[in-house]
């Protein structure tokens, strides 16, 4: 019976194997499917990248490239990275089929919002970046430039860049969603969080200036986002909290025992002292003197 089971559990760990190689493969192919239609458009994808920068860029400045291959691999690279971004919705869907068999009921329809959400909130992210801090950090960037030196950007130097702003932002916006899935499942309590907003902001700094590039613009405006949507997840949190979390459960005291009544104790008068019954004393029988009867 031992090794029955045995193989069972053998068989099944394989089964799941050829299901995850299934779910990756089917990602692959949607990302290799995606990339094939967007390289011809590499270099287009690179002109609207580089636009917020070459939009405040002085006379004189220019992007470089500072090897050869660079204006190859760039764009390349940028192709793929669109691919990926695209993708994302197929991959979480893929993802969730690899642990759908495994998740109840409840935790299924949960799953459908939440992804939805997590997806659109990192889109919100990166557009986010392009549009509001990158003009303003690279505006920053290109006039702080002393005089006589003129800002010449390397192509694949701005495409990591910008691809870290991307991703950091990106990440930082689904802060909501992993609030709102940690208070879902009982591990946090919205209370809990509020008590610890102090650390939380200590910890938007650390982890701004640990994922983004070595700037104070950029580290500084990722920590405030991440504080401000760690604030819109407490508030959500806060209406859509499991109805049991928002009480505390207590135990049941017991009733208090109660104690017995002592009567105080009564005066003793002479009158209603206790009379003591007279001893009654015991009769002895005299012997019969010597001799017989008298």
């Amino acid at each position: 019976m031992a090794a029955k089971a045995s193989e069972g559990a053998e068989a099944s760990f394989i089964e799941h194997l050829l299901e995850l190689r299934t779910r990756i493969l089917r990602s692959a192919i949607a990302v290799l499917v995606l990339f094939v239609g967007l390289f011809p458009f590499r270099n287009t994808l690179y002109r609207l990248l580089a636009r917020p920068l070459t939009a405040v860029l002085p006379q004189n400045g220019a992007m470089i490239a500072t090897n050869l291959p660079a204006t190859f691999i760039a764009p390349l690279k940028l192709a793929l990275a669109t691919a990926v971004a695209v993708a994302i919705p197929y991959i979480l869907y893929q993802a969730w089929a690899f642990v759908a068999p495994g998740l109840y009921q409840r935790e299924r329809r949960l799953v459908t919002p939440l992804l939805v959400s997590s997806t659109l909130l990192f889109y919100l992210g990166m557009a986010f970046a392009y549009f509001l801090i990158f003009p303003l950090a690279f505006g920053f960037f290109a006039h702080a430039a002393p005089t006589g030196v003129r800002v010449m950007t390397d192509i694949n130097h701005y495409l990591n860049f910008v691809l870290t702003l991307f991703f950091a932002f990106g990440l930082a916006f689904e802060v909501p969603v992993a609030i709102v899935l940690l208070v879902l499942m009982g591990v946090l309590r919205p209370e809990t969080l509020s008590g610890k907003r102090r650390y939380v902001i200590l910890g938007a700094f650390v982890l701004a200036a640990i994922i983004t590039p070595p700037d104070a613009f950029s580290q500084t405006v990722l920590a405030l986002a991440m504080w401000a949507l760690f604030e819109a997840g407490l508030f959500v949190a806060y209406r859509i909290r499991p109805q049991s979390s928002s009480v505390e459960l207590t135990e049941p005291t017991p009733p208090p025992t109660p104690t017995p009544v002592i009567p105080p104790p009564r005066e003793i008068t002479p009158q209603s002292r206790p009379r003591r019954r007279p001893r009654r004393r015991r009769r002895t029988r005299k012997p019969p003197p010597p001799g017989g009867e008298p």
